[in-house]
């Protein structure tokens, strides 16, 4: 039987990717002097994450958020107002209301962008099965692999090499954590990619995966997702989730493993 969405199923996929940055934050906020500076905080139902020393949008972000939490806006912004970090606002379908969107509107915010999330059962859609290509070998990172993790991530987004240290730094916090999991690629002998996995509550949520730019195309990327398909469903989870740029390779990966795009959410920010 194929996933059919309903509001809650929706609900549930976007609770997933809460609880994920919620875990990966929490971990750097216990760091000795919480040094990247990360806040966390709940208007009712949404929930506001700030990483004050990471400037980026992806860990400066509301998510949850829905009309009935439209009173909670002016409360919002002057935590981020607080905190000198630019407010932004991810909402879902099964969230959406015309009376937040005005009210967005009217504190100077506008659409900026799209941003998928897919879901698969692990009863029935997603493939498990498959075998991988003999060039490439998938496995478990090792506690002082987090230089060689961050050096793959920061080529594979495209960030500056500078950043690597604290990427490294950012992960390896989670290394002892049962809820995630590292993996490390490599093509031909040579590290290629790196993909990870948060389980939590019967989902498993593909959380990072970036593979070096000059090994590209080679099928690194959807053999990450096969392994971390495979992880989950031996642990027993029945859903996998995951998020993509609309219609970005790492998309088509998950679909071919099955996935289906459960929602598309709109991005708000700033004017």
């Amino acid at each position: 039987m194929s996933l059919f969405l309903s509001g809650n199923l929706a609900r549930r996929i976007e609770q997933s990717e809460i609880e994920a940055l919620k875990s990966r934050l929490t971990a750097i906020k216990e760091m000795d002097g919480n040094p990247m500076n990360v806040e966390i905080k709940e208007f009712g139902n949404a929930t506001a994450f700030s990483v004050k020393n990471i400037p980026g949008p992806s860990f400066n972000t509301v998510k949850g958020i829905s009309g009935s939490e439209e009173k909670y806006l002016d409360a919002i912004l002057e935590f981020y107002k607080e905190r000198g970090v630019p407010a932004r606002f991810e909402i879902t379908p099964a969230h959406a209301s015309l009376e937040l969107f005005k009210a967005l509107h009217e504190k100077g915010y506008f659409q900026s962008g799209f941003h998928t999330a897919l879901a698969g059962s692990l009863s029935h859609d997603v493939i498990t099965n498959e075998e991988t290509d003999a060039s490439i070998s998938i496995r478990k990172i090792r506690e002082h692999e987090f230089e060689t993790f961050g050096d793959i991530y920061t080529k594979g987004f495209h960030m500056p090499s500078f950043l690597k240290e604290h990427v490294a730094q950012n992960n390896k916090v989670l290394y002892n954590h049962d809820n995630w999991t590292f993996y490390l690629a490599s093509y031909e002998g040579e590290p290629a990619g790196i993909g990870v996995l948060f389980e939590y509550d019967g989902i498993g949520t593909l959380a990072a995966s970036a593979t070096i730019p000059e090994l590209r195309n080679r099928g690194v990327h959807s053999a990450l997702i096969l392994k971390r398909l495979q992880q989950a469903k031996q642990h027993n989870c029945n859903l996998i989730v995951g998020q993509a740029t609309y219609g970005s390779v790492s998309q088509k990966n998950m679909e071919r493993a099955g996935m289906r795009i459960a929602y598309t959410k709109s991005i708000w920010a700033k004017l």
